[in-house]
């Protein structure tokens, strides 16, 4: 695996023999892993564990055998359970029945985590590898990334009557959209002349050529750009650093990213990238768990800006947060941002999970990249193989197309299929039949992730014999 993984670090794609296809070859890369332990720390779903209609007192666990555990391969819409979160859950909750209130100031010993009112900058610190940040303090974890993304457009989106327009790309996730457009109308202004959408080719491929151009177009009118690192339709990950350097060279004021897809799943300059802001959630690729508090990056060079902001009793610095003075303080950096105390069960899940990302060692995200480029690829080499075997063809029309970019890097973690018409929910059906866990997105695509902190090349060897059936079925 090794050699597969140096291949993509020297610029080409990793490139399968002809044993590829066979149970044997999988198992060989499983062999030669050296994340494969990393799968242990997980609590993975089971065949059986997913037909559960009611609470028993039954987790998956250290019991269960490779068989009986699906095949999860949805980490692009929530991450398995670390099992260093539920320690760090019992921990707080055991935190709290002690010594309630005092555990905003104090810490027990053996505790993973620091005291609640640190808990946000402690995850801060932890993060500063994950997204390629200069300092802790351009990063904090509060709110959820919709929230987060509304206290930067009220800080950073200023529309004049000269530059009024967000630029974005034709499919945003659909909280982003409705938080732009609300922004827009917020100030007044209309979304069918503020908003401009960068549209793909007929493949939904988004170019970065497009991209610079309708940026030159629009910038003597635009007042942010703000796009997705990665596209959570195609899976395609864009050039955020020649985006962003380009934006900022024509003077748009302000460029922003929602990481949701990126984050944990490609490593991040953000920093060196001069990206103004970013936002991301810690439920997917990150794996803390539903709904947990989401992370946004500031960078450092409008740290000592007197920018507007919406204000809150923990964006004030921690010196003067307890005096109840009226007049505002703002933290430091990103944690003047902050509006409410934060929850410290969800932050507690976010800094299990950001620790495992911490005990792969040194480089964490290089190497979790290396693991999934070859993971991705391997899926990708078996699928082409049902392409051109035509499984599943109905005269001239294939039963599927891979709408990912077959660049590695113009992709992350992530591939998506887009079936023939009318097939979905019948794939769909089998594959949860027969314990695989991916999602669909409506009318015809299925997102299938394999995440390498938890899954395995044996899991994509049979998913792409489930998958197969499914499409014969079909």
């Amino acid at each position: 695996m090794d050699s597969l993984t140096a291949t993509f670090r020297n610029g080409q794609k990793p490139s399968f023999p002809a044993e590829a296809g066979t149970l044997e070859y999988a198992q060989s890369l499983d062999q030669q892993d050296k994340l494969g332990h990393l799968r242990k720390e997980f609590n993975i779903p089971t065949r059986t564990s997913l037909k559960k209609k009611a609470l028993n007192g039954v987790s998956p666990g250290e019991n269960d055998s490779e068989d009986e555990k699906s095949i999860y391969f949805v980490g692009n819409s929530l991450g398995a359970q670390p099992k260093a979160v539920r320690r760090a859950l019992e921990s707080q909750l055991e935190t709290w029945a002690s010594i309630g209130v005092n555990g905003h100031f104090s810490t027990l010993e053996n505790s993973p985590l620091s005291s609640w009112q640190d808990l946000a900058e402690s995850c801060a610190r932890k993060s500063v590898d994950l997204v390629g940040a200069a300092v802790p303090e351009e990063i904090i974890y509060m709110n959820t990334l919709t929230a987060n993304l509304h206290l930067m457009m009220a800080s950073f989106y200023k529309p004049t009557a000269e530059r009024h327009k967000v630029i974005i790309e034709w499919k945003p996730f659909p909280s982003d959209w409705y938080a732009i457009q609300s922004q827009i109308r917020h100030h007044n202004l209309s979304p069918s002349t503020s908003l401009i959408e960068i549209q793909p080719t007929p493949d939904l491929y988004l170019t970065t050529e497009s991209i610079l151009a309708t940026i030159t177009e629009h910038a003597p009118s635009t007042a942010l750009v703000l796009l997705p690192g990665i596209q959570y339709y195609t899976g395609q990950l864009l050039d955020i650093k020649t985006i962003t350097a380009h934006a900022h060279s024509l003077g748009i004021p302000c460029v922003g990213w929602d990481l949701a897809h990126a984050a944990g799943n490609v490593p991040l300059c953000l920093h060196d990238w001069n990206v103004d802001f970013a936002v991301w959630c810690t439920y997917k690729y990150i794996n803390a768990g539903p709904g947990s508090t989401a992370g946004l990056f500031l960078h450092q060079k409008h740290h000592s800006r007197n920018l507007d902001r919406l204000e809150g009793w923990y964006g004030a610095d921690k010196s003067v947060r307890f005096l109840m003075e009226k007049e505002f303080k703002p933290g430091k950096g990103a944690s003047g941002w902050q509006l409410s105390n934060p929850s410290a069960i969800d932050l507690a899940s976010v800094s299990a999970a950001l620790g495992l990302f911490e005990s792969v060692g040194e480089r964490y995200m290089e190497r979790l990249r290396g693991k999934a480029v070859v993971l991705t690829g391997y899926l990708e080499c078996l699928l082409e193989g049902l392409i051109r075997g035509g499984v599943g063809r109905k005269g001239e029309e294939q039963a599927f197309r891979i709408i990912t970019p077959g660049n590695p890097l113009e992709r992350g973690t992530q591939l998506s299929l887009m079936l023939r018409e009318g097939i979905l929910e019948g794939v769909s059906k089998v594959l949860a039949e027969e314990g695989v866990v991916c999602d669909a997105r409506k009318p015809d695509v299925i997102r299938v992730a394999p995440v390498p902190m938890y899954c395995r090349f044996e899991d994509v060897w049979k998913f792409v014999e489930i998958f197969k059936g499914a499409l014969a079925r079909a």
